[in-house]
């Protein structure tokens, strides 16, 4: 069985949804345009160029969109032309559009076991539409046909009067308590991250903690620690855009390339080093339980998002979500940790170039 080489995350900015909530970031930075996105490159293409032998191995790629993933026309094309290169997909989706569930299942059948589906449990919008059966029956669906899966709840004050009963279906639909993530207030021109909620930062913890998520509980660890170590985000892994190709080292970073115009193309890998210009690891729960910073131990991927009990890993995804990028790759040496810094400070200094720019405009 393989180890992963790299992990992508992948946008598809469509930002068309059959739900509304209140927490979306789509929504508190006034983007929802309902619209689904323009490719830039056939998915045909867009497997082409990122083949085993392209990328060095075996890789992660997970991917979701600005609104709900599956409303984007070509996702069952996208997620097959991945896959038959041997690589493994998650899916982040609301789990309501069964019609296209049902076709990316049919359409990546013979690669079910490197599917995983993440569902986003959104309680009061699927209780208004009168979707929660269409919901569980979905998730039966995916496993059903042989893939991975996870039920990942956002706590909000909103939810607080729902918890026993968001606990109560779960356990009966799925087997156990969904992971929790935090959410973050997302509207733009906030000075720091911040927590939804009215609770105190304490308060808001020990809800999470009811859960039992370890999702939840490594997030809020995490939460507004910035990060100093050397990070090997932008090697090890990278932020795709697949309607454009855009690949970026990691969301601080301004080094961008276009990955899927020219398959026959290397791609050029390099890490952030000490370099981070983030307020603390945005997706540590991706990044950092799959090993971009070594220095630093962590729960995996899989132990942060699975219940084992009643098994919504396969045990193929279970296995490879078990391991660490560094399984597969070489730490740096003296001279490349001092190349990467110096790249490192020159992103940077073309990320504050910007940030100035866009704070005279407003």
């Amino acid at each position: 069985m393989e180890k992963i080489k790299r992990f992508f995350e992948c946008l598809i900015p469509v930002t068309a949804c059959n739900l509304k909530c209140s927490y979306c970031y789509v929504i508190q930075r006034n983007l929802r345009h309902m619209k689904t996105a323009k490719l830039k490159y056939a998915p045909e293409q867009i497997g082409a160029a990122l083949t085993v032998e392209r990328l060095g191995g075996v890789c992660y790629f997970s991917i979701c969109g600005a609104g709900e993933t599956t409303l984007q026309p070509e996702i069952a094309d996208i997620v097959y032309h991945i896959m038959r290169h041997g690589h493994y997909v998650n899916i982040t989706t609301n789990g309501t559009v069964g019609k296209k569930i049902e076709e990316i299942l049919i359409r990546n059948r013979d690669y079910a076991t490197r599917l995983h589906c993440a569902f986003s449990f959104h309680y009061l919008e699927l209780v208004r539409l009168n979707l929660l059966d269409k919901f569980f029956e979905n998730i039966q669906k995916v496993k059903d046909a042989g893939a991975s899966f996870l039920v990942q709840l956002n706590l909000c004050d909103e939810y607080l009067p729902h918890l026993d009963e968001i606990k109560r279906l779960c356990i009966e639909n799925v087997g156990a308590m969904p992971q929790v993530a935090a959410t973050r207030k997302e509207e733009n021109g906030l000075r720091k991250i911040e927590l939804m909620t009215e609770l105190s930062q304490g308060e808001y913890v020990e809800v999470g903690k009811t859960f039992d998520s370890p999702l939840f509980d490594f997030t809020m660890k995490n939460f507004n620690i910035r990060r100093h170590e050397f990070c090997y985000a932008g090697d090890w892994s990278g932020n795709l855009d697949l309607s454009t190709g855009i690949l970026r080292r990691c969301y601080c970073s301004y080094m961008r390339q276009d990955i899927l115009k020219k398959p026959d193309e290397s791609i050029r890998f390099l890490a952030i080093g000490n370099m981070c210009g983030s307020a603390f690891c945005m997706n540590s729960s991706h990044f950092m339980s799959l090993g971009v910073i070594p220095k630093i131990e962590t729960p995996t991927y899989a132990e942060l998002r699975n219940r084992e009990d009643p098994g919504w890993y396969q045990n193929e995804m279970r296995v490879v979500l078990s391991g660490k990028l560094g399984d597969e790759n070489e730490q740096y040496g003296a001279l490349k940790r001092i190349g990467a810094n110096i790249v490192g400070l020159a992103d940077n200094g073309v990320r504050l170039a910007v940030q100035a720019v866009r704070k005279r405009k407003k």
